[in-house]
C-alpha cells in the first residue's frame, strides 16, 4: 500500500490543511499553499460522511489481492488498449507535462515526525510494457528534505477508460547510496497489471487488484469507499470527491485513503485502522504546468533513471525496449 512505493515504513508524510475559501477544481490558477503543520492524527471523515470501520472494507488483504489478481489478470488483454498512453480518465487525468507536489508527514519507527514531500512528473515519454504502450511518470520521495526514493511508473489507459498501473521501477536511497531497486512489470516474473483508477467507479462495488507483483511483494487492493464529498486541501477545495480504500498483504489492519477530484486527480492521502504503522498524510500543494524547457529537463532525468534500471535490473526492466518521447502534438 506504499505511496509512490515509499521506500520504507518509517519515512513518510503529512501537513493537513484547511482552507476557508472553496476554489472549484477547475481554477485556472491555483492559490499559493500556506501549510499549517499538525499532529499525525488518523485522517478527518470527510463532510456529511460516516467513514466506515475497518470491517467494511477489504481488511482479509491476502484472500482480496489474489482473487482480484487472478481476475484481472484474466481480463488484461492488450487489444483491448488503443491509445492507450492517453490517459484522460476524469478521476486520474495524466497529461504530458504536468507536475504534481504532495506535501505532509509521517511517523517513523521511534515515534518521531519525519516531513515529507512527493513530486509527481508526468513525462512525454511512453514505453511499451506487456503489448501495451504505456505513459510514463517520473517520481521523486524526499523524506526530511533527502532524496529516499525515485520512480519511473508506467500508466496505460483501455478502451474502456479503465487506468491499468502496468507496473514501476523504484531506486530507494540511504545516504545518497541506491540499496534495492524493487521493480515489477507486467508479464515479468508472473507480475500482472492492475486497475489505478476504474473509468466508472462506484460505491459498494468489488475491490480490485491495483497490480500483482509476488517477487517484490506488491500486493495493493483497492475499493471505493467513498463518494460525494468535499475536501479542502492547499489548492482549494473541491466537491465531488472520489475516496478509495488501500489494502495490502503485508500490512494487515492498515487502510490507506487517497482522494480524488474530478479533472485534477489524487488531491489528499490519509489513514485508518489499527495495523497503519507510518500514519501517512499528504496533500497536493502544488499544480504546475512545465515549460518546454522544464520538461525536456524532466525527460532527461527519467532516462537517466531509465539507464540506471538496464544495469540494476537485468531480471525485469532489461526485459523491455527502451522509453521513447512522444511525438510532438500538431
Amino acid at each position: 500500500m506504499r505511496y509512490l512505493d515509499v521506500v520504507s515504513m518509517a519515512v513518510v508524510v503529512l501537513v493537513m490543511i484547511t482552507v476557508s475559501a472553496c476554489a472549484g477544481p477547475t481554477a485556472a490558477t491555483p492559490p499559493t499553499p500556506q501549510p499549517a503543520p499538525v499532529q499525525p492524527t488518523q485522517a478527518p471523515e470527510p463532510t456529511n460522511a460516516r467513514v466506515p470501520t475497518v470491517a467494511s472494507v477489504p481488511t482479509a488483504a491476502a484472500t482480496a489481492t489474489t482473487e482480484a489478481a487472478v481476475t484481472q489478470s484474466a481480463s488484461f488483454d492488450p487489444s483491448n488498449f488503443d491509445h492507450s498512453n492517453n490517459i484522460t480518465n476524469t478521476w486520474l487525468p495524466l497529461k504530458p507535462g504536468t507536475r504534481y507536489t504532495y506535501e505532509g508527514q509521517s511517523v517513523d519507527d521511534s515515534g518521531n515526525l519525519l516531513p515529507h514531500r512527493i513530486v509527481v512528473n508526468v513525462t512525454d515519454l511512453t514505453k511499451v510494457i506487456g503489448g501495451v504502450r504505456a505513459l510514463v511518470t517520473w517520481d521523486q520521495d524526499y523524506s526530511a528534505d533527502q532524496l529516499a526514493e525515485a520512480e519511473l511508473a508506467f500508466y496505460a489507459q483501455d478502451k474502456d477508460g479503465n487506468v491499468w498501473y502496468m507496473g514501476e521501477y523504484p531506486e530507494a536511497y540511504e545516504n545518497g547510496k541506491l540499496v534495492e531497486a524493487p521493480a515489477w512489470l507486467q508479464g515479468i516474473k508472473d507480475a500482472k497489471a492492475g486497475i489505478m483508477m476504474k473509468a466508472n467507479p462506484q460505491v459498494g462495488t468489488p475491490s480490485y487488484s491495483e497490480g500483482w507483483g509476488p517477487a517484490v511483494n506488491w500486493t495493493d487492493v483497492g475499493q471505493v469507499d467513498q463518494m460525494g464529498q468535499k475536501t479542502c486541501v492547499a489548492v482549494g477545495c473541491y466537491e465531488d470527491v472520489l475516496v478509495v480504500a488501500e489494502t495490502s498483504q503485508g500490512e494487515p489492519g492498515a487502510v490507506q485513503l487517497k482522494y480524488y477530484a474530478r479533472g485534477v486527480g489524487n488531491i489528499q492521502v490519509g489513514w485508518r485502522g489499527g495495523g497503519e504503522k507510518t500514519k501517512e498524510t499528504l496533500q497536493l500543494t502544488k499544480i504546475e504546468q512545465l515549460s518546454p524547457g522544464a520538461l525536456a529537463e524532466v525527460r532527461a532525468k527519467a532516462l537517466e533513471l531509465e539507464k540506471s534500471a538496464y544495469e540494476n535490473s537485468k531480471e525485469v526492466y532489461a526485459q523491455t525496449p527502451p522509453a521513447e518521447q512522444m511525438a510532438p502534438a500538431n
